[in-house]
């Protein structure tokens, strides 16, 4: 995987760093795609500004004590607090790209929180922690190309990066990419609750169903056959699998059972962009 060192003019400022602030912050630092003197980190909450410390940036309790200026302002927040966080920043509308992974508000609020056109939406998910991340981008028109190369290197860090030309799209990837690894913990969960069930010691139940996982995914991108031809090569006629595929695909029970998951992550991506949800919620960093 291609990663390209960023050089800013003006200093790169995290607002928040929670469970994925703290990945993207860690993966930049460790992949030396920023360094670590140019990052500013806003972060009320002790326990999480010292694990920032210890990655060598530069930490603050509050935004009164940052910079001046800013080349980028990536926003690591809960979609719930942007209202009462965000009109501080505006000071750096001026010069500064502002980069937002809270799930569902668009960028026509940021806009107006932040007084600035110059806004990235992304959705990364837990994955970048390992660089084994998928993030989703779009651009407003008015950030231009140079800017988005940044914003770009920054998420390859954690891994794949795709931009959609569509905004209504970041809320379609929420469903799958952002919100996707808690079902595969699910399912991983529940072979491995049904492997004790069968009587497997639990140790080897878990580690089976990480394996299976694991390696079924690492096929998938090994391999040039699309996902239903891989099932179709496990799945003989009247075997074991093809017993356990007729529970799974009896009147689409599976698919059926994905599609409403994604869809419920869908709305609720729709609604955390509400303006009736972005008000009143108690001010907090962290994601």
């Amino acid at each position: 995987m291609n990663r390209t060192s960023i050089k800013l003019d003006e200093p790169l400022i995290l607002v928040g760093c929670g469970n994925m602030g703290y990945a993207l912050l860690r993966r930049w630092i460790e992949t030396s795609t920023v360094d670590a003197v140019a990052v500013h980190v806003v972060e009320p909450v002790r326990i999480l500004r010292e694990r920032a410390v210890a990655l060598g940036v530069n930490t603050h309790e509050t935004c009164e004590t940052l910079p001046a200026k800013a080349g980028l302002v990536v926003l690591a927040l809960k979609p719930q607090v942007l209202q009462n966080e965000l009109p501080p920043y505006q000071r750096f509308s001026d010069g500064a790209v502002f980069v937002s992974i809270a799930a569902g508000v668009p960028s026509g609020k940021l806009k107006l929180l932040l007084g600035s056109p110059h806004i990235v939406r992304a959705m990364p998910n837990t994955p970048t922690a390992i660089g084994k991340g998928s993030t989703i981008i779009f651009a407003d028109s008015a950030v231009e190309d140079g800017e988005l190369e940044n914003v770009v290197s920054l998420f390859r860090a954690g891994g794949a990066v795709h931009q959609v030309t569509r905004e209504d799209l970041i809320d379609a990837a929420t469903a799958i990419s952002g919100s996707g690894p808690a079902y595969i913990f699910y399912l991983i969960e529940c072979l491995s609750d049904a492997a004790r069930e069968l009587g497997l010691p639990a140790e080897i139940a878990s580690k089976l169903a990480k394996e299976t996982v694991h390696g079924a995914a690492a096929l998938a991108f090994a391999s040039n056959d699309d996902p239903a031809e891989l099932r179709r090569q496990v799945t003989s006629p009247h075997g074991t699998t093809a017993a356990a595929m007729s529970v799974l695909t009896a009147e689409s029970a599976l698919s059926a059972l994905i599609m409403r998951t994604a869809k419920a992550a869908f709305h609720r991506s729709l609604e955390l962009g509400k303006a009736g949800e972005l008000g009143s919620t108690p001010s907090g960093q962290g994601d």
